[in-house]
């Protein structure tokens, strides 16, 4: 989303998740996708099917599984976490290598930076004339009204890519749901969930201040039992700020006992529509089954906010004409 945004034209793209690739044909159905694990697709032959031949790629964008490499895996980087996914990583290399796109994009955590995976993918990019760094960043600096920290690492073939401009305001939560109708009412499906909550934890909730309070402001004697038996996880059970941004949009974002998810007035945690919106994601973007709230909210706690990308894809744009090839569109596959 965020690249076409920017002006690119996305020929194709590739998720093993049947959901996620369920929604994204629902939102992009004239890109050529694959559903497959990415250790089994040849990148030459998904060269061939998208009719590349001697046009050269502008862009290749990868995002590849950041579960081993986050902070709430590793407790902040105290524990080492071998998950298979993240080797997935020399996969995206191995299309680099193939492709070689005139731009590479890769996001992930901030924990990947430690990771010797990382390093040795950067070294062997420079070594076949890639130049880039890579920044961690908050998108919340980038239109995304949400606090979240992403690694983005851009390099150009033989050419740096300039990253976008931090812009001066933040968009709040209230600029982003504030004119939302009443959830329940609105017949948008991703907005009308309802909840099942027990009648102590409602209670709980309609207890807790509004615009920013947190179950900390409650009586001790009010708060939960397993509240009062741990020291962390101060967000829990809290609200979101009307005129600040949001917290961080994870996959639990439906529960208001994973965090700070609970609407600024509303008795309620946010609902997928607002989960999405935080993200950055388009009123109208269409999600197809929503059935299976954990599932959504997972997908979109897992998604890269499209703002954040679009400002980032506008600069590697402006890169890109001064090294322009004679043909004059851009072409970019996710």
């Amino acid at each position: 989303m965020g690249l076409k945004q920017a002006g690119f034209h996305v020929l194709g793209a590739v998720d093993i998740d049947p959901l996620s690739m369920q929604t994204y044909k629902a939102n992009h159905p004239k890109v050529k996708t694959w559903r497959e694990d990415i250790r089994q697709l040849d990148p030459f032959k998904v060269a061939e099917a998208l009719g590349l031949g001697e046009q050269r790629l502008d862009l290749l964008a990868g995002c590849p599984p950041c579960q081993g490499f986050s902070t709430m895996r590793t407790r902040n980087g105290r524990l080492s976490v071998e998950d298979p996914r993240n080797d997935l990583l020399l996969e995206f290399q191995c299309f680099v290598e193939a492709l070689r796109p005139r731009v590479v994009m890769l996001e992930n955590v901030p924990g990947l930076l430690k990771d010797q995976r990382f390093e040795d993918f950067r070294a062997h990019l420079e070594d076949i004339g890639y130049v880039g760094e890579p920044y961690v960043l908050d998108v919340s600096r980038y239109g995304v009204p949400q606090r979240r920290k992403r690694l983005l690492y851009l390099a150009g073939q033989g050419f740096e890519v300039p990253l976008a401009a931090p812009l001066d305001k933040q968009v709040t939560v209230r600029e982003a749901i504030g004119d939302l109708p009443t959830s329940g009412t609105s017949g948008d499906t991703a907005h009308d969930i309802v909840e099942h909550r027990s009648q102590r934890v409602l209670d709980l909730i309609r207890r807790i201040p509004k615009d920013g309070g947190s179950r900390t402001d409650l009586p001790f004697a009010d708060q939960l039992e397993c509240h009062k038996r741990c020291n962390g996880f101060k967000d829990v059970y809290g609200r979101m700020k009307w005129d600040s941004v949001a917290p961080t949009i994870t996959g639990g974002c439906f529960n208001p006992s994973k965090g700070r998810f609970l609407h600024p007035e509303e008795d309620r945690a946010i609902t997928m529509r607002e989960a999405a919106l935080l993200q950055g994601f388009p009123c109208d973007y269409r999600f197809p089954t929503i059935a299976n709230k954990a599932s959504v909210a997972l997908m979109i706690g897992n998604a890269l906010p499209p703002p954040f990308i679009q400002r980032h894809a506008e600069s590697v744009i402006a890169g890109l004409q001064p090294n322009a090839l004679v043909r004059g569109d851009v072409n970019g596959v996710c």
